[in-house]
């Protein structure tokens, strides 16, 4: 004998969808930096965005390539201010990093997370 579980109807009448993701990873953006020994290092972001609003999140969604195009050209901006053996300014960039989330999205409400930062 197999127990039955009652279905969302028979239980109350509420359909219970499962929660969609709110968090997408995106690729790691990487930018030149010249490095302590005066060699060229590559500094590498690991990014994702968290997107509450289902509209926003479409949004997001589509305009991904301009979401990496304008993370690619503040990296590189970062990065090529980064003075050589320094660590790079990590609240600089992820103010201009959410600065450019919301100018590409027209609208604030995605919050950009940050993962890791690495000079290599």
């Amino acid at each position: 004998m197999s127990a039955s579980v009652p279905s969302a109807s028979a239980a109350g009448g509420k359909d219970t969808a499962a929660p969609q993701a709110t968090f997408t990873r995106l690729p790691t953006v990487t930018g030149n930096v010249t490095g302590s020994n005066g060699r060229r290092a590559i500094m590498s972001v690991e990014l994702g965005l968290d997107v509450p609003d289902a509209a926003l999140r479409t949004r997001a969604t589509q305009s991904a390539p301009r979401l990496r195009a304008a993370y690619a050209t503040v990296v590189q901006r970062v990065a090529s201010t980064t003075l050589p053996g320094m660590a790079p300014d990590v609240e600089r960039l992820v103010a201009q990093l959410q600065a450019a989330t919301n100018a590409t999205l027209g609208r604030s409400g995605a919050r950009l997370l940050i993962g890791t930062v690495m000079v290599v």
